[in-house]
């Protein structure tokens, strides 16, 4: 291939590994919906179509030569322009990607997996299931998950009992909602698992299924002198409850908790939390989170006077080298971008329209919680807060309105298009109020 052909196939790579980290920045940002992500993404398609379309030549010079960086976005642009190219892909294609890499380098592997949009790439991955290292056989159900895909052919009741805990993981996710006799088997064990990551898929899984002892292990992990996890936090929030709201509150009281406190109480929808967060909006690190969370409640657009100039950081010196963490992520979080609201503006609008908000009552964005308003904000709100919409989209309809809110955008409006008429007819009840004995 002359060298100035291959210079512009290089230049399609090199966009799009830059605009694959802007997307996946954007999937996870308190300043984009879905609207503004797909524009991000539109630029990032362009670019691995132009990768594509090399065919065979740009395959062998440039894409297959490319799997072996270790940068990740160079590796995920590579991975997904070759999978999504090839006639058709085998398992030992597949294989042939992931047995080689460092763990680390699979996960970009992993993404061009979950991102791929073939009709057979499912049952491509199928055969993997029979692999025997944990590890392999783990990220396989992990993408069969992000497809909503059930494995086929596997014995799915060994895997429940395998030592593994991200295997155990990724098989809780992979067979939401669980079978009855899975349930009754398996469940109460991997509820008192000593793995948190174990015990949180558990949780999930079983609140899914309608399993009442999920939840009632929920709010037994989130007492006073346990250590909940961010996740079991907000499923709190998310349950409509007034006792997950009222334990979210008492452990507003605990520092290290204070943030992920702060994040579900913004699900919870109740005037109590949304008075709650009023008393952070001074705290030079929560404010923020108080902020994002008071916002989601009352529906207060935090812009103009409601919001704070943000201080540009003052210059440090720089680290001696020997000091400096190289492998330290220097990734912006997603938190950066939300604005400092305005404490006295912010409280005087409270004052003034606190009277609108009924104790007791849940609230989205200001109106009264619905799955109208919960599916308006798949549609509109913030990228940042959509996955957690999704789990309670999830939970609500025991795995029968699944949203993949980190697929492409594309197929995000698909399944929101697909599911609107069933989730429109589910119960806005308590999540107690829906869930079985189990």
């Amino acid at each position: 291939m002359e060298s100035i052909l291959l210079d512009v196939f290089e230049e399609h790579l090199d966009e799009a590994a830059f605009l694959w980290t802007q997307w996946e920045q954007a999937l996870e940002a308190p300043d984009f919906n879905l609207e503004e992500t797909a524009t991000v993404e539109a630029r990032l398609r362009a670019q691995l179509d132009g990768l594509v379309v090399g065919a065979a030549a740009v395959a062998e010079a440039l894409l297959k030569p490319s799997l072996e960086s270790e940068d990740p976005s160079t590796l995920f642009a590579a991975a997904f322009a070759l999978l999504d190219g090839s006639e058709r892909m085998q398992p030992s294609d597949v294989l042939a990607l992931l047995v080689p890499r460092a763990s680390k380098l699979r996960a970009p592997i992993q993404r061009a997996l979950e991102l791929n949009e073939r009709e057979e790439l499912t049952e491509t991955l199928q055969p993997l299931l029979k692999e025997s290292a944990p590890e392999i056989l783990a990220l396989t159900l992990e993408v069969l998950a992000f497809h909503h895909a059930t494995p086929k052919d596997v014995a799915v009741d060994m895997l429940l009992q395998h030592e593994e805990e991200r295997l155990l993981v990724a098989t809780l996710r992979c067979l939401q909602p669980l079978p009855r006799h899975l349930l009754r088997g398996h469940l109460p064990r991997l509820l008192a698992d000593p793995r948190p990551a174990v015990r949180e898929a558990a949780m999930e899984a079983g609140l899914i299924s309608g399993a009442r002892v999920a939840w009632e292990r929920c709010l037994d992990m989130a007492g006073r002198h346990a250590a909940p996890s961010r996740q079991q936090l907000l499923l709190l929030g998310l349950s409509g409850e007034r006792l997950g709201t009222e334990r979210l509150l008492t452990l507003l009281e605990v520092e290290e908790l204070r943030a992920d406190v702060l994040w579900a109480l913004g699900f919870s929808g109740q005037s109590a939390a949304a008075e709650a967060c009023l008393g952070w909006l001074e705290h030079q690190e929560l404010a923020p989170l108080a902020g994002e969370a008071f916002s989601a409640i009352t529906g207060l657009t935090l812009q103009d006077a409601y919001v704070l100039e943000k201080r540009e950081e003052s210059a440090q010196e720089p680290l001696p080298l020997e000091e400096e963490d190289l492998d330290a992520d220097l990734t912006p979080r997603p938190e950066e971008a939300l604005p400092i609201p305005h404490p006295e503006a912010v409280g005087a609008w409270w004052r003034e329209n606190r009277g609108n908000f009924t104790p007791g009552q849940r609230y989205l964005r200001g109106r009264s919680f619905s799955m109208e308003t919960l599916l308006g904000e798949l549609r509109q709100g913030p990228m940042r807060r959509r996955h957690a919409h999704a789990l309670e989209l999830a939970l609500r309809s025991q795995g029968a309105c699944r949203l993949q809110t980190r697929a492409f955008t594309r197929r995000q409006g698909t399944e929101l298009a697909r599911l609107r008429n069933t989730a429109q007819r589910l119960s806005v009840r308590p999540l107690s109020g829906i869930l079985g004995g189990g």
